[in-house]
């Protein structure tokens, strides 16, 4: 029997190049590279707090004068807050809970959130506030 040579097998890179460049312009598009906070909260302030770093497993957690419980600013109610806690920790496990509550919010409101996350699991709750204000401004009333 002869031995036949076969021609040298080529693949075409094309279209594995197009998935790759239409996969990096999807992420770039769709990363969210700001931290959405609403504007209306003002924190209390904390001059002899320590300073902490957020990192990207923690979840920012609004709660306005109100009472009105919000995530990246979409309002939510507390048991939809519930589910989406509930959610992500069955699929991470614990992470870290930062609390940004108005100063005017009534403790109850903030209670309602550290029970949520403290019925799921959730021990790693920290509150947000502020150093002091910028240009010595004193803090809205009312």
């Amino acid at each position: 029997m002869a031995y036949r040579q076969q021609a040298p097998c080529e693949m075409d890179m094309t279209p594995m190049i197009d998935c790759v460049f239409q996969l990096i312009i999807f992420f770039i598009v769709t990363v969210n590279l700001e931290k959405n906070y609403k504007e209306d909260i003002y924190l209390e302030e904390a001059h002899y707090a320590d300073v902490s770093s957020d990192n990207d497993r923690t979840m920012t957690v609004e709660v306005d004068k109100r009472g009105l419980i919000s995530l990246n600013t979409v309002p939510m109610s507390p048991s939809q807050f519930q589910a989406i806690v509930q959610r992500r920790y069955n699929m991470m496990g614990e992470f870290p809970i930062l609390i940004r509550a108005d100063y005017r919010t009534m403790h109850r409101h903030v209670r309602t959130v550290m029970d949520i996350c403290s019925a799921t699991g959730l021990y790693k709750i920290q509150f947000s506030a502020v150093k002091e204000r910028k240009g010595n401004k004193p803090r809205p009333t009312g």
